[in-house]
């Protein structure tokens, strides 16, 4: 069971991505699109929002892209996840808090919220560095990189 959204998983692969490939030039979107199966314009918006959190790092011109703002290994899954939560793209609530029943309210509301911090409190101890190094081990960098689908 993944308790991330997929646009969060996303957003993790798409940072793994470019700190692996983003030497000696940024990669630019419509690339990192075609390697995840992804229109352009929708993981433009999610990488504009990875440059905000300062996670990436826009280059304009010709050759221009993404590539990492800060070392991969001062970057955690959790600050990634955190990045696009916080993004306003909706969670499917209305936000109408005065409609919960005092049982989702008091209880199940402030449980699961304690939960999710323990759960990003962890994140926080997995950088994308790890990532590429296990991706590294596991061959998902090689000559033929395969492509993965994210469809949202």
């Amino acid at each position: 069971m993944n308790l991330l959204p997929r646009r969060s998983l996303l957003a993790v692969a798409a940072v793994v991505d470019i700190a692996h490939h983003a030497r000696p030039a940024p990669i630019a979107a419509k690339t990192l699109a075609a390697r995840h199966n992804l229109p352009p314009r929708h993981l433009e918006t999610l990488l504009q929002v990875l440059v905000r959190a300062s996670i990436l790092k826009g280059v304009r011109g010709p050759r221009g892209g993404y590539e990492l703002a800060r070392e991969r290994r001062k970057i955690t899954v959790a600050e990634i996840i955190r990045a696009v939560s916080g993004a306003g793209q909706g969670n499917g609530e209305d936000g109408g808090e005065d409609d919960e029943s005092a049982l989702v309210r008091e209880v199940v509301v402030p449980a699961i919220e304690a939960a999710t911090l323990a759960f990003l409190d962890r994140l926080e101890d997995i950088t994308v560095e790890d990532l590429c190094d296990s991706a590294q081990k596991h061959g998902v960098f090689g000559d033929s990189l395969p492509s993965y689908d994210f469809t949202i």
